[in-house]
């Protein structure tokens, strides 16, 4: 597994812990299932974001990439 996967996992982990099992989407705000989870930027890379943990969010995958269609 790649470092952003095991971050993604770590991530996750840690948000359903804080709150009671329910991983609520940075995008839409509706729970997210695990297998489902993917890594958002919070202030994405094209305008100076960074991979720190205090910039990475979970989303959905397809919010993820709906977010980024132009």
């Amino acid at each position: 597994m790649s470092q952003l996967g095991l971050t993604r996992d770590k991530i996750y982990k840690t948000v359903a812990r804080q709150l009671h099992g329910e991983v609520p989407c940075w995008v839409c705000g509706q729970p997210v299932a695990q297998a489902d989870a993917t890594l958002e930027h919070i202030l994405p890379l094209s305008q100076g974001g960074n991979s720190h943990l205090e910039n990475l969010a979970i989303s959905h995958g397809t919010c993820n990439r709906e977010r980024h269609t132009p």
